[in-house]
């Protein structure tokens, strides 16, 4: 159990750096972080359903401007480990993410509060023209959120899977099933807070477009996505095609406006 969790807490600690340190790869997401806890837990199939169905419902979950958003990395995990070693069933796993990811929210809170520090410390180095000092400084950030999640997946995994599996044995029956069909409603919670960040007048057409192919044809999901990919496909080619146009019109301009001066 120690050395799962040591695993798990390194795991955590690597994708909360996603985004922070050497760009933005998505590591951190649960349908990458999923499988990879399947894989240490040896349960990889557990792991592959966990990945996406936490995906569904923290695909809407970002980081923007200062906000703190919930914690999607220590949710990700934690409610796929719990699922696999205390025999959670998935659904009440899924439930259970989101006070998670909440709970480590204020974690994250924690840490940014505390790189305020290191920010003055940043701009004290570059005021001193002190390149390592500023150095530093961003490394200190970058593991202090290391560290963090790291302890909160690591404690979690080593204290909480034993205490989720009798509390889970404790639960009656109505409980459990009410978290299976929060478990459902989560999925278009996730969408929903996802297309209030991309939807607009604009795209409108496109999202009534995979309704009919899904609600009434009964379109797989595959199907869907290629005509979704095809429709993408037409409108960046001509958007490309109306570029070159705008191109060449100035081009033509330009010629005639030299033309005339000459």
């Amino acid at each position: 159990m120690l050395f799962k969790a040591l695993i798990l807490g390194i795991l955590a600690g690597f994708a909360i750096w996603d985004g922070r340190v050497c760009g933005q790869h998505m590591f951190d997401r649960p349908i990458v972080t999923g499988p990879i806890v399947g894989l240490i837990l040896g349960d990889v199939h557990t792991g592959i359903v966990m990945g996406a169905s936490l995906e569904l419902v923290m695909m809407g979950i970002v980081g923007i401007g200062a906000a703190t958003p919930p914690d999607v990395v220590s949710g990700g995990i934690l409610a796929t480990a719990f699922a696999i070693m205390s025999g959670l069933d998935m659904d009440a796993a899924v439930a259970l993410s989101l006070p998670i990811a909440t709970l480590a929210q204020s974690v994250g809170i924690l840490d940014r509060t505390i790189n305020t520090t290191f920010l003055h410390w940043a701009d004290r180095a570059a005021e001193e023209g002190d390149y390592k000092g500023i150095s530093k400084a961003l490394w200190a950030g970058a593991w202090l959120f290391w560290f963090s999640s790291f302890l909160v997946v690591f404690l979690g995994v080593l204290l909480g899977s034993n205490t989720i599996a009798g509390f889970v044995a404790a639960l009656p029956p109505f409980i459990l099933g009410g978290l299976k069909v929060a478990s459902g409603m989560l999925p278009a919670l996730g969408i929903a807070i996802l297309m209030q960040l991309i939807f607009d007048k604009t795209n409108a057409a496109y999202l009534f477009v995979g309704f009919v192919l899904t609600a009434l044809l009964g379109m797989s999901t595959v199907g869907v996505a290629i005509v979704g990919a095809t429709i993408a496909y037409v409108v960046y080619q001509q958007a490309m095609q109306r570029k070159r146009d705008m191109a060449s019109m100035a081009v033509n301009t330009m010629s005639d406006d030299l033309g005339g001066e000459l």
